[in-house]
């Protein structure tokens, strides 16, 4: 695996963590980070050791968005134009497509602010775990940007499309309870567990069959834009692939023999006990 500037990247027993490591700008996201995103991203689609990605952010933040340092920068001829605007926003285009289209399961665990883009890659997550602390916004109303890295496909689907509209109008601040509230957050959970908590969940999904994970991550993601018929389909083509798996056959032996089973969602975290109440007051 390559070196990189801007990201740190382990690979542990089918479980890939990677983590933007520009905590000095709470990990906003500049062209260097934004192509070796897009890189990483790729080499994970294609290794067969990765079953499962945790996407988090160094230095108690997620990711502050895109760097708006360098959003003013002007070339020798002046002012950036709207074209070679459009041509730098290549590079986020190219890092949306690797990680809505990897077939792996991804979890992001996110602590601190996730702003801008970095909302925005919090929702192309498949599951989203928020720190106590987190804050979401999509700030881009405030500096007259419109949302980026697929925040118009994601957002809607998330949250509804009027809500999204609030949302990104508004350009406020959630935090993690009213995140989740929403359904953009599965669970919240205190800063220091988070992390630990998304690598759990990563290693129950390494003992699934990955076969039916891929089908059911693609038949999900298509069917909001699929009428009934060809969702029948994509279940009876998926069925056929995953039914004649060696998984399959493991699992009905070791059900019929009372063994565990090789798939095991780890269980909640125990909430905090509540304190008791003053019997004086």
């Amino acid at each position: 695996m390559a070196e990189f500037k801007t990201l740190r990247y382990a690979l542990d027993e089918g479980v890939a963590t990677l983590t933007l490591h520009r905590p000095e700008s709470k990990n906003a996201i500049d062209p260097t980070m934004a192509d070796e995103l897009g890189d990483l991203l790729a080499a994970i689609r294609a290794d067969e050791a990765v079953r499962v990605l945790v996407l988090a952010g160094a230095g108690g933040a997620f990711c502050a968005g895109g760097d708006v340092r360098g959003m003013n920068a002007s070339t020798s001829a002046g002012p950036r134009s709207a074209a070679q605007i459009r041509a730098g926003m290549a590079r986020y285009r190219r890092l949306t497509l690797e990680l809505m289209g990897l077939d792996k399961p991804v979890i992001a665990a996110v602590d601190g602010v996730a702003y801008g883009a970095g909302f925005s890659l919090a929702l192309m997550a498949d599951i989203v775990l928020l720190s106590e602390r987190a804050r979401l916004c999509m700030v881009f109303q405030r500096i007259g940007l419109v949302p980026d890295c697929g925040a118009f496909f994601t957002l809607p689907r998330a949250v509804g499309l009027q809500r999204a509209k609030e949302l990104i109008f508004s350009a406020r601040e959630i935090g993690a309870a009213e995140a989740q509230g929403m359904g953009i957050a599965l669970e919240v959970l205190p800063p220091d567990a988070l992390l630990a908590r998304a690598q759990d969940m990563a290693r129950s999904f390494c003992g699934a069959n990955g076969v039916a994970l891929s089908l059911s991550k693609q038949a999900l993601n298509a069917s909001l834009q699929s009428d009934l018929a060809t969702v029948l389909d994509m279940e009876a083509a998926g069925q056929g692939i995953a039914g004649s798996s060696d998984y399959l056959k493991e699992a009905a032996r070791r059900f019929v023999a009372k063994e565990p089973a090789q798939f095991r969602w780890p269980p909640a975290l125990a909430a905090a006990p509540t304190a008791p109440k003053n019997p004086g007051t």
